[in-house]
């Protein structure tokens, strides 16, 4: 017999037993950042090969737009506010990771002229480029997403992705 709200002791067992069983989805959060210029800002990796957006993993409980402001400021000590989503991926199980949701947020166009620097040994440098030679430097599931950035701030909306496909 399952409980009800009527016992909360035995409900809530009930309810943490199924929350135990539940998919838990590992989530990124990554930024788009602009210059004057309108060049995007990518971030170099210590841990990992090529050049990537800025931001992170989400940790416990965090929330992504919550992570991507925290990643910047441990990793760029930038205080970014966020404008909007952009993009939002489920990316499917590969090599030995599970399936994760990727966000990418608007983080708008940073006035001053200067490249961030790294601030941490998670990044090894910091620059800004023009979209197209982005595309160059990242890895082929960081461009798709890139790629509805760059739409979705034409279009003014954000876009949902399947495994870096348009999913409608």
């Amino acid at each position: 017999m399952i409980p009800t709200p009527a016992d909360p002791e035995a409900w809530n067992a009930h309810l943490a037993e199924g929350n135990a069983k539940q998919a838990r989805k590992r989530v990124a959060a990554d930024v788009l950042l602009r210059d004057a210029l309108g060049r995007v800002l990518l971030v170099d990796p210590t841990y990992k090969p090529g050049w990537d957006l800025p931001g992170g993993m989400a940790e416990a409980n965090e929330p992504p737009d919550v992570a991507v402001r925290r990643e910047l400021r441990e990793e760029l000590g930038l205080d970014v506010e966020l404008s909007g989503l952009l993009v939002v991926d489920w990316v499917a199980p590969h090599g030995p990771w599970d399936d994760q949701i990727a966000f990418i947020f608007d983080g708008g166009t940073l006035r001053g002229g200067e490249t961030p620097r790294p601030h941490d040994r998670e990044l090894s440098a910091a620059r800004f480029v023009p979209l197209e030679q982005a595309r160059e430097l990242v890895n082929a599931r960081m461009r798709l997403r890139l790629d509805a950035a760059a739409k979705a701030l034409e279009a003014g909306r954000p876009v949902y992705l399947n495994d870096g496909s348009a999913a409608w």
